[in-house]
């Protein structure tokens, strides 16, 4: 199961591999006994670098999808918990006009999950 650590919404003008610094950085200052990080196929330059001069941490990056199935787990967990999110109606369009209740509806959206699956 992916549980949530932090949460950043951004503008949709500004590409995730520049911006996914801040979530990193606060998901350290907040648990700082990470080692690593997971991303996929696309986080694998600008992200990488970022978090390797900033953070001093690694990034563990899945390769593409190819033409076979073929089950990859750190991706799959990712993939599962924006699933999931999409299954509140707030969030399955964009309703929100500010960034900040995005996020809090996407932390509201993630307990509720996790609240119903114990």
């Amino acid at each position: 199961m992916g549980n949530l650590l932090t949460i950043v919404v951004h503008a949709a003008n500004i590409h995730d591999t520049v911006s996914g610094i801040k979530p990193a950085q606060k998901a350290t200052q907040k648990y700082p006994t990470i080692k690593r990080f997971s991303g996929d196929a696309g986080y694998c330059k600008t992200f990488e670098n970022n978090v390797l001069t900033l953070l001093k941490l690694g990034v563990d990056t899945s390769k593409r999808i190819r033409s076979e199935f073929k089950i990859l787990p750190k991706r799959w967990k990712v993939e599962r918990t924006f699933a999931w999110a999409n299954h509140s109606r707030r969030l399955s369009k964009d309703f929100e006009i500010k960034t900040k209740h995005a996020e809090n509806m996407f932390i509201i959206s993630h307990m509720n999950t996790l609240l119903n699956r114990f």
